[in-house]
């Protein structure tokens, strides 16, 4: 049965292994604000346009980057070129790349053809922002015809073929018709045989307390004969099932929560169809206003503490300036999660994020009812194909191996979809940055102002996260009044967030001043690293903000609020 198997993780496997580093480059990318707009076919052959028209105005520069290629390949053939991949690039980690003439002769010829390519286009006349976008479809060119991406350019795959007496041939070739036949042609991501929910995954056992037509609230279990009196409320990201907060063991911030003394809940959105396609922002708050008062309810706490990663932390800031607005205080403290209100530092996600490309993609998701998550993730994977596309094609056709069981990348692939009208909006508010704004966005019938937002607030960014750049998040915490806490993790997206405690190589950098200054470069000059995860500095101020201690319930819900199915739930089922 599928529920016997093991939950295969970088951190119970080998460590070092091909699949270790397959499942963790891919999981960098996850749980963005994922690609809201689209990346249209035609936007792509338009740059790749403008990139042709730039090579018949300027023949000058088209001979100079020849002539510079030119003398590459000439010491390629010498022996005499020094030419090599950016360090952390894997495609080429077998070691015959160096090893044997003939292929560190392909590698050096690669590298010098796509640095001609790539100077061409830094050198050329676009302005900046064009520039940005000619350099990326420049790089979807030179990586899909990469040698690594090819039979006999591949080493390793070679070598494959020998030691399995052809057995990879038959293996690859199985797996690229099984993806042509149920996975639209994408090479698939990971063994989805390896996992369960709740079986190997969101595993925290704990109960429905509350349902509405919007979510289901998960309350779990104590873990401890002493709780703090303040509930955390956890909101996941609409275009997410939740269990990404309750993943395998190690790795699940509820689990950690509990056993940390704290009562913990969890909103699990349902997964909308076309049905409901006028599904708004103001839907979404509503139920997690009624989810709120259901656990103030049931732990009988007058507020709560919020927390949020991505679009869900985007949902709770429109409910607490709605809140502000009305004066009231039933959030008591709220942590926000590698999340951007602040657009105006740009990420490779709104390159193409043209007047013309988001009135389509708003004409697309209002004419199906809702934008589905498969076509998320698969405009995901083409703004980072070489992690995302091209070492699956490599692993599953090339070498003939099932991909890697990774419990985030199966959480990744477990898609969800967004309400036409909720999608709409988030557009609106990705390109008018109206949460940064004071009364541009309207919640509830009230127009909020998030400078009014004052209760304390625990930001988190990751410094190498380039799908919501960390100077964005640090402005977004700028925003709000009150005191806020901004924490950066050294990792990048997904580990910024699951980043549980005890990784020797895990820091984070904080600001002994309480103050956040104007400038992200002024806050860094001036943090401190400190080692391990941020979770425990985010545990010791949770437990100076949730209350005094007092004996654990003893079950779930109470009489208003009875448990009506345990967990997971669910909605989280709901294909």
């Amino acid at each position: 049965m599928r529920s016997s198997k093991m939950a295969v993780t970088p951190e119970n496997t080998s460590r070092g292994t091909p699949s270790d580093d397959l499942a963790a480059s891919a999981a960098e990318g996850m749980l963005g604000p994922n690609p809201f707009v689209g990346l249209r076919p035609r936007d792509i052959l338009a740059t790749a346009q403008q990139i042709g028209a730039q090579a018949l105005r300027q023949p000058a520069l088209v001979a100079e980057q020849e002539a510079a290629l030119a003398r590459e390949l000439i010491a390629v053939l010498s022996g005499s070129a020094e030419c090599q991949p950016p360090p952390g690039d894997k495609r080429f980690g077998d070691p015959a790349w160096q090893d044997n003439t003939w292929y560190r002769m392909t590698l050096q010829g690669y590298m010098a053809w796509r640095d001609a390519l790539n100077g061409f286009v830094a050198r050329s006349a676009l302005d900046p922002k064009s520039k940005e976008r000619a350099q990326f479809v420049m790089s979807l060119f030179t990586d899909a015809l990469a040698p690594t991406n090819t039979l006999l350019g591949n080493p390793a795959a070679l070598k494959k073929i020998v030691e399995s007496g052809g057995a990879s041939l038959l293996g690859g070739f199985k797996n690229f018709m099984m993806d042509l036949l149920k996975n639209q042609g994408m090479p698939e991501q990971v063994d989805r045989t390896a996992f369960e929910v709740g079986k190997n995954l969101a595993m925290s056992p704990g109960a429905v307390v509350f349902r509405n037509e919007v979510l289901e609230l998960i309350q779990y279990a104590p873990a401890t004969e002493q709780v703090y009196g303040r509930p955390q409320l956890i909101v996941p990201p609409q275009i997410n099932k939740f269990y990404v907060f309750d993943l395998s063991e190690g790795k699940s911030i509820v689990n950690y929560l509990v056993k940390n003394e704290f009562q913990v809940f969890v909103v699990s959105w349902r997964n909308p169809t076309a049905v409901q396609r006028d599904w708004d922002m103001d839907t979404y708050v509503t139920a997690l206003i009624e989810a709120i008062a259901a656990v103030r309810d049931i732990t009988g706490s007058d507020d709560v503490n919020l927390h949020g990663a991505c679009s869900g932390a985007m949902t709770i800031s429109a409910l607490l300036g709605h809140l502000a607005s009305r004066g009231d205080k039933t959030v008591n403290a709220a942590t926000l999660m590698v999340a951007v209100l602040d657009n105006t530092e740009q990420s490779q996600l709104g390159l193409f994020a043209t007047p013309e490309a988001i009135a389509a993609a708003k004409q697309n998701s209002t004419a199906r009812g809702v934008l589905a998550g498969e076509e998320m993730g698969r405009v995901f994977a083409w703004l980072r194909p070489n992690d995302l596309v091209w070492s699956y094609w490599v692993n599953n056709y090339l070498l003939g191996k099932t991909p890697p069981a990774f419990d985030i990348l199966y959480w990744n692939n477990d898609t969800t979809r967004l309400p036409a009208k909720l999608h709409g909006q988030l557009l609106d508010i990705f390109t008018g940055n109206l949460f940064c704004k004071p009364h541009a966005l309207t919640v509830l019938d009230t127009p909020i102002d998030l400078s009014e937002v004052t209760c304390d607030k625990y930001v988190v960014a990751g410094i190498t996260d380039h799908i919501t750049p960390w100077k964005g998040v640090y402005n977004s915490a700028r925003t709000f009044g009150g005191n806020t806490r901004f924490v950066l993790s050294s990792s990048g997206h997904i580990q910024s967030l699951i980043n549980p405690p005890g990784n020797p190589k895990a820091k984070f950098f904080v600001n002994p001043d309480p103050a956040l200054p104007a400038s992200a470069d002024a806050w860094l000059a001036a943090a401190q690293p400190e080692k391990d995860s941020w979770w425990n500095n985010w545990r010791d101020w949770l437990a100076t903000r949730s209350g005094e201690r007092r004996a654990a319930p003893a079950s779930p819900g109470n009489e208003r609020y009875a448990s009506v199915a345990q967990a997971p739930g669910t909605y989280v089922m709901e294909a």
